[in-house]
């Protein structure tokens, strides 16, 4: 599994940068990450219990705290803090960035919901 070599906050991009000692760089948006929580609230306890979280278009990252050496935890914005996004976590999000922001985009379309606030 890659191991991350640099997390930068973009506060003004409102985005996570990580970079992998595998040579991969994602820049991961913060409402991406938000609405892909690893958290129970927006993951529930089975895969089809994950909710849908509408309205984070303007969500940002307040804060980064490691967690041992596998992880994050990161604080957004709208006060949600309970996601623990392990380095596996992060380059998953990183390598399906567009079909899970895809398949979002089509549950919000679905359930008649924004990304507005």
């Amino acid at each position: 599994m890659p191991l991350p070599t640099e997390i930068r906050l973009r506060r003004a991009e409102k985005a996570l940068e990580v970079t992998f000692d595998d040579g991969s760089r994602f820049l991961l948006p913060a409402e991406y990450l938000r609405v892909e929580s690893p958290s129970a609230e927006v993951q529930g306890h089975t895969p089809d219990r994950k909710q849908i979280v509408p309205g984070r278009r303007h969500v940002g990252i307040i804060g980064i705290e490691p967690v041992g050496n596998y992880a994050v935890r990161l604080e957004f914005d709208d006060l949600h803090d309970t996601g623990i996004y392990s380095w596996e976590y992060l380059h998953v999000l990183g390598r399906e960035q567009p079909e899970r922001w895809a398949r979002y985009l089509a549950a919000l379309q679905a359930l008649g919901l924004s990304r507005e606030p």
